[in-house]
């Protein structure tokens, strides 16, 4: 139903008009007048400097430096004009300040004027380093830029084995020492890793020595005996710094703790999907129905304080769940058609929803399996294991990769070299790197001699994935076409008669790929970007492929029939959740459209260096939309983009903004998937309540590629009314900031349009009557019993009451949204290893835990290894904690109290005291081996059982 006004803009933290980024702020100031920005300009933090309002010149850096320091410049004369450029930018936005009104009265400029600048630089910069001696006081260092061998490793291999024997000593600087170790070896090589503090390690004659580092260029100091190869001379690319604590964790990162992170990745697409709730949200209780979340509430008893999650269900009865089982509840997500009623406590409405839920998945999964089954008989022909090519090609990217991309390639590569077809889906946010497990993947195929097609939704993407794997894969004899618009028709005919000869080994196109006169020699690799995308015609072509190739599926928003086929386990789901080292947040702004604004947001933008996006999704109108834009900025280098345009047109535009001869690109959502543009970082979307969720989303994840911070600007029309959807989608994609959201988005999108669009009216009631993740559990069980496997009972029906006070104290996570979401993260953790790396987060995010958080460790621990242990609960009893066992359980309960002094059995039950001599074990300590030596009785009665 139409809303009767225009929404509030939504501020994250303000209802004023959105912040707007000085040239080098990673954070926007007020709009509206800002008392502690002014403060911060009048106040001294130096005892010997005045107020600015005096005649005083402004405090700057070099004033606060604690001794002389000797700047290194590179271009005094560069320096001199970018002063002079900024400080007429400044001027400008000074000058727009004041006609608005928002500069306060009589406020001085808090720069220095050209000409102090100027000396400044030449006071702190008296050394300057040059190509060429320009007079005689120039110092001839005898340096010489290094000579380049990307993609000829032997030729490098023979010049260095040539300096060693003339006595020089070779010093290889990279990101990926271990991977330049291994193709040294194979060449005969034996370097020398460096110590843990390199300057300790000795440079010798005839030596060759690894370190971890890098460089922008190698160099030769031919007076010194010294040669430096860095990763630009080995694969034409640098790696991108992380922060020093990231590099060095993860040199340090020890087996166990690999096995750790990939032993938690079991429960990484469960976990991916949950979206956090808030007080009135509606939530599902896997034990007792349907509720509404009301609040967090701290309880004190005889075993200290615990928190809980108030539930309220019908006729206002309430429940209280503790935090430990939270892995209970989700947010409840069933379609848009009207909002559901509450379970009655107590009553058995809700078991026999859940029964019949049940059945209906049973009929679901038997489907969904005969859907894959042809696929599952299918004999696949292994690829081989990684060569020396792959660890070339791997060693040349440009970043340092996440874990989760480490992790994710280990489950491709996995799937590629075993008998079976892969079909696998790659979930990751946009720009966490899932190009580049595509592209490795792609060349892997490639490099066993199989053809591989990408296929991409428009061309614009084909045109940017054809531009990357070109570079990339340069060094290698890997020949790579491309099938769309922007190919003319001499180079189409080329690239169908290399795919039918197998002259072309990957070919990257849009829908022209899947065409009736395109044909494959020995495809063996099909790589679907955004298969949500494609239409079921497409999707048709795809099932005819997917039965004798391998096939990769990527996508940022999964449509939820993706999801819970991925989830249910009929199709293999990796994770991509770790961003970046170095990406950010992008900071959203939702609010009405004002030439201004508009105005302001990309004189800044450009100010910094920046380019800007500028989306508005109609053709007829966006040149009078750019020549309105060309009036607001005098000087501004605006062009336009957009699907209807002749093909060379097209290409020539995003061309030059690609290459930074275009400053404002005025584009229809052409733009929207996988763009990859890092100078890009300020995106505006005019009109945005025409656009879907997923649309927003993707088109918000163009910006914020280069580690610096980015900004979306969504702008709808300030005197029109939106419809309620509308609002909803504004509303949403201004509170999904936090990276990763992606796949919460895919679900929140699946509340406002209805399950029955997405997920066929036939599941849509089922969905409706128990939420989408309760539905998903169910499935999943229901096709774990149809393959003959057991299902694993939550360890949550495990009741764990300690006499300890177990919760994250307010004082350790103090804001509530933030605090829910990390109860909802460890009570999901399904084994031990899980549940360790979550807590190592904790304290990565937080510093070392407090006693209730360590509390609420080992309670999730306990009962995690109750449940293995077969236990129904683990309750204190006056000056105890009691085990019990369910009746028949077959384990020697006096055997294992034998083993521990003063414990007492019944024929269910185990007694653990609390109270302890001097010099014995903690009980918590006690417990816990008590509990794993009957989990591994309880193994060997289930292997001699079975």
């Amino acid at each position: 139903m139409p809303s009767t006004s225009p929404p509030r803009p939504r501020w994250p933290s303000s209802r004023w008009s959105p912040c707007l980024p000085p040239a080098s702020s990673t954070s926007p100031p007020s709009r509206s007048p800002a008392p502690s920005r002014w403060c911060a300009a009048s106040t001294s933090r130096r005892p010997a400097r005045k107020s600015a309002t005096t005649g005083d010149p402004p405090t700057t850096l070099a004033d606060h430096l604690d001794r002389p320091v000797t700047l290194v410049a590179g271009g005094r004369e560069r320096w001199r004009r970018a002063i002079s450029r900024y400080l007429v930018e400044a001027e400008g936005l000074r000058a727009q300040e004041e006609q608005r009104g928002e500069l306060p009265l009589g406020a001085r400029s808090g720069l220095l004027d050209a000409e102090a600048a100027g000396a400044l630089v030449d006071r702190l910069a008296p050394v300057e380093l040059v190509r060429e001696a320009v007079d005689g006081a120039a110092l001839d260092l005898g340096w010489r830029g290094a000579d380049s061998y990307v993609g000829r490793f032997d030729a490098l291999a023979a010049e260095v084995r040539r300096r060693l024997d003339a006595g020089r000593c070779e010093l290889v600087l990279s990101r990926q020492e271990h991977r330049v170790a291994e193709l040294a070896a194979e060449q005969g090589l034996d370097p020398v890793a460096a110590e843990e503090e390199p300057a300790a390690t000795p440079l010798r004659s005839g030596s060759l020595v690894t370190v971890h580092g890098d460089l922008s260029q190698g160099i030769s100091a031919d007076a010194a005996g010294l040669d430096v190869i860095t990763d630009a001379e080995l694969f034409g690319t640098l790696k991108r710094r992380g922060s020093r604590l990231a590099r060095g964790a993860r040199r340090v990162e020890s087996t166990s703790a690999r096995g750790a992170r990939r032993a938690s990745a079991g429960a990484a697409g469960r976990e991916a999907f949950v979206i956090p709730f808030q007080p009135g949200d509606l939530v599902v209780h896997q034990d007792h129905g349907i509720g509404r979340f009301i609040e967090m509430r701290t309880v004190a008893d005889d075993g200290g304080e615990h928190e809980y999650m108030t539930v309220e269900y019908a006729e206002g009865d309430k429940l209280y769940v503790p935090v430990a089982h939270l892995d209970r509840v989700d947010r409840y997500v069933g379609g848009a058609e009207g909002r559901p009623h509450l379970s009655r406590l107590g009553g058995g409405d809700w078991e026999r929803t859940k029964r019949r839920v049940k059945e209906r998945t049973e009929e679901v999964a038997r489907e969904l399996l005969a859907l894959y089954s042809r696929r599952e008989s299918t004999q696949a022909t292994p690829v081989p294991p990684d060569g020396a090519w792959q660890h070339e090609l791997e060693a040349s990217f440009p970043y340092v990769e996440t874990p989760d991309q480490e992790m994710v390639l280990e489950e491709i590569k996995r799937d590629m070299e075993s008998s079976r077809p892969m079909d696998r889906v790659v979930a990751g946010d946009v720009g966490f790197g899932k190009t580049e497990v595509a592209l490795r993947a792609a060349f892997k195929a490639a490099a066993d001699g199989r053809q591989v097609a990408v296929l991409v939704p428009t061309t614009v993407l084909a045109q940017q994935h054809y531009s990357t794997f070109c570079s990339r894969l340069a060094p290698f004899p890997i020949t790579v076409r491309q099938l769309s618009r922007f190919c003319t028709p001499d180079e189409i005919t080329d690239a169908l008669a290399g795919l039918r000869s197998g002259g072309v080994d990957i070919v990257i196109g849009t829908h022209r790929l899947i065409s009736k006169d395109v044909e494959f020699r020995n495809l063996g690799l099909v790589i679907i970007d955004e298969e949500q995308r494609f239409g079921v015609l497409q999707k048709e072509r795809f099932k005819q492929l997917r039965v004798a190739v391998d096939v990769l599926s990527l996508s940022a928003t999964p449509i939820p029939r993706t999801l819970h086929m991925s989830l249910a386990g009929i199709r293999d789901l990796s994770v991509i959740q770790t961003p970046p080292e170095e990406r950010q947040p992008i900071k959203t702004f939702v609010t009405a459209h004002e030439d201004g604004l508009i105005r302001e947001v990309i004189t800044r933008e450009l100010a910094r260096g920046g380019q800007v996006y500028y989306v508005h999704n109609r053709v007829r109108g966006i040149e009078r939309e750019a020549d309105h834009l060309k009036e607001l900025l005098p000087g501004v280098r605006i062009e336009v983009g957009h699907g209807q345009m002749p093909e060379r047109s097209l290409a020539q535009v995003m061309q030059r903004f690609m290459d930074g001869e275009v400053d404002v690109l005025v584009c229809t959502t052409i733009i929207e998937s996988g763009l990859d543009i890092p100078n890009a970082n300020t995106i505006v979307v005019n009109d945005a309540q025409r656009l879907g969720l997923a649309q927003l989303y993707q088109l918000r994840g163009r910006v914020g590629r280069a580690g610096q911070r980015a900004y979306a600007y969504i702008l709808y029309p300030p005197s029109k009314s939106l419809t309620e959807r509308a609002d909803k989608r504004l509303e949403v994609i201004g509170d999904l900031q936090d990276l990763g959201a992606g796949f919460r988005l895919a679900l929140r999108d699946l509340e406002i349009r209805g399950a029955g669009n997405l997920l066929g009216e036939e599941q849509h009631g089922e969905i409706a009557a128990v939420g989408l993740e309760l539905y998903n559990h169910l499935l999943r069980d229901a096709v774990t019993r149809l393959q003959g496997k057991a299902v694993v009972e939550s360890p949550a029906q495990v009741t764990v009451s300690l006499p300890l006070a177990a919760h994250l104290p307010p004082s350790y996570v103090s804001d509530e949204r933030l605090r829910l979401r990390c109860y909802q993260d460890l009570a999901a953790a399904a084994t031990e290893a899980e549940l360790d790396t979550r807590g190592r987060g904790l304290a990565d995010r937080f510093g070392p835990p407090p006693a209730p958080a360590l509390a609420l460790l080992l309670t999730l621990r306990v009962r995690l290894l109750a449940a293995a242990a077969g236990a129904l609960g683990v309750e204190r009893d006056g000056e105890a904690v009691v085990i019990r066992l369910p009746n028949g359980h077959g384990l020697d309960l006096p055997a294992v109290a034998a083993q521990f002094r003063g414990m007492s059995t019944s024929p269910t039950r185990l007694r653990v005291p609390t109270a302890r001599r001097p010099g014995e074990a903690q009980w918590e300590d006690v417990l816990v081996r008590v509990l794993r030596e009957l989990g591994r009785l309880e193994r060997i009665r289930q292997r001699a059982a079975s």
